[in-house]
């Protein structure tokens, strides 16, 4: 297992691509299993998840030929399998949209119920109600969705939730209802650009779906998709992630292959922390030429700040002068990466479904540990600002959502090394010495004596 250590304390600055987002990504190859044809993608990041899927995928009866330039070629050379693993499900939640493509293409489905990052309960009721409205006989058994249906049909169908509608839901959804007979309505579907480019995706080939961008989806049933090409859409997250890079170290950045239209949010909080933007077609540029402001936040389904950068905009205003408050209402859980951050030095307080933050003036390297993808990057932001080395384990996960990250970021001026997780390749100004500890307390002999405990019974101490 690797880690990174990481030296604060310089700014970034520099051009970098932003590459292909993994979120629509998965759920595109996931949909190529539904393709009468040959298909191949454009601008795929370089992601473990992207790997771990194709691995599914050829369990699934599936060609998949990557060619380490960001081209996909996908063929179904059989329709037979239809089992989804769940040694390879459980990796990755994105694994699910699976489900709908093989139910609308092959009629049955058996796929593991699914794994990924500890942000909190997801459920995927969702996903199974529309697919059951569409005719499908759906059960749960020995930790599998079992699923199957000789014909589907067009359905009115609702995929509103409590936190808002389901990205991935929607996907599996329209992916089976391109299928079904008659004329399928989709009402509370996710507007994110993920979706569109899935939609984007899918009328490619053939299929026929209208509204995608708004809450309500008509797909008209088709018979059949045939192969077709298609690029991916930029990162958004991975776009929001290094602008965040460049604000939290003072530095400038110019990126490219990048959509503004979809960072809008977070171009609005970063511009109230006092970054500067200048915007060009498909390349948009950011310093920071004074201190960082407060700001208070909310995540919202799209079009409002995505989730995905709650943990990111949580480091970048730990250290902003002031007060800020940031509140998650799409995975009010999402918190994990709040006790790490402490660890830098941060200051932050947890209530309920938001975290207060009292930004300090500077954060201090130590060793601090990853407990999902996005609080990964979050923890790789604090490092870049604070003083001194950090290292950050558990860097699976960010290995899992961000093309070459440490790479992208050396490049334009950071001091990050990927090295193995063992004791000597541990920093030596994060190993404290006998001398750096603190003194031994005041003598307190003439308090009373500590408690002795005596062992009576097995398993049981008692204070005499």
């Amino acid at each position: 297992m690797d880690m990174l250590v990481i030296r604060g304390g310089m700014p970034l600055r520099g051009t970098l691509a932003v590459s292909g987002a993994k979120n629509a990504a998965l759920p595109i190859m996931a949909a190529a299993l539904a393709a009468d044809g040959p298909v191949v993608l454009h601008n795929v990041p370089d992601l473990v998840d992207v790997t771990t899927l194709a691995r599914v995928l050829e369990s699934l009866g599936m060609s998949v030929i990557q060619d380490g330039s960001g081209r996909i070629e996908l063929e179904t050379l059989s329709h037979d399998p239809c089992l989804a693993d769940y040694e390879l499900v459980r990796r990755m939640r994105a694994s699910v949209c699976v489900l709908g493509p093989l139910l609308g293409r092959r009629k049955r489905a058996c796929v593991s119920l699914p794994g990924g990052c500890n942000i909190g309960h997801r459920p995927i009721d969702l996903h199974l109600k529309g697919l059951r409205a569409l005719g499908a006989e759906i059960s749960i058994e020995r930790g599998y969705v079992f699923a199957r249906a000789e014909r589907l049909r067009g359905a009115q169908i609702y995929l509103g939730g409590p936190f808002g509608s389901t990205v991935t839901g929607t996907c599996n959804v329209m992916s089976a209802a391109v299928f079904a007979e008659g004329v399928t309505t989709i009402s509370a579907a996710a507007c994110e650009p993920e979706v569109i480019d899935v939609g984007n995706f899918l009328n490619g080939l053939g299929a026929r779906i209208q509204g995608l961008g708004t809450p309500v989806l008509t797909i008209e049933g088709v018979e059949r998709l045939h192969g077709g090409e298609h690029t991916v859409i930029p990162d958004r997250i991975e776009a929001a992630t290094l602008l965040m890079a460049a604000a939290i170290t003072g530095g400038s950045l110019r990126l490219t292959n990048v959509c503004r239209e979809h960072l809008a949010g977070v171009l609005d909080v970063l511009t109230a922390t006092g970054a500067e933007l200048e915007f060009a077609p498909d390349c948009l540029r950011i310093s920071r030429p004074g201190p960082l402001r407060p700001a208070d936040i909310t995540a919202l389904p799209y079009p409002g700040i995505p989730t995905d950068v709650q943990a990111q905009f949580t480091a970048l205003l730990a250290v902003a002068q002031g007060i800020s408050i940031v509140t998650d209402k799409v995975f009010p859980d999402r918190f994990l990466h709040i006790p790490e951050l402490m660890r830098l030095g941060a200051s932050i307080r947890r209530e309920g479904a938001s975290a207060i933050l009292q930004g300090v003036p500077q954060l201090s390297g130590t060793s601090v540990m990853a407990s999902d993808l996005r609080a990964s990057a979050a923890l790789v932001l604090a490092a870049l600002a604070a003083e001194g080395e950090t290292v950050v384990r558990r860097i699976y996960h960010l290995d899992r959502g961000y093309d070459r990250l440490e790479r992208k970021l050396n490049a334009i001026g950071a001091e990050i090394r990927r090295v193995e997780d063992r004791p000597e390749n541990m920093p030596a100004s994060l190993q404290l010495s006998a001398d750096e500890l603190p003194p031994p307390t005041a003598d307190c002999s003439d308090g009373p004596p500590p408690p002795k405990f005596l062992s009576r019974s097995p398993g049981v101490r008692h204070a005499e």
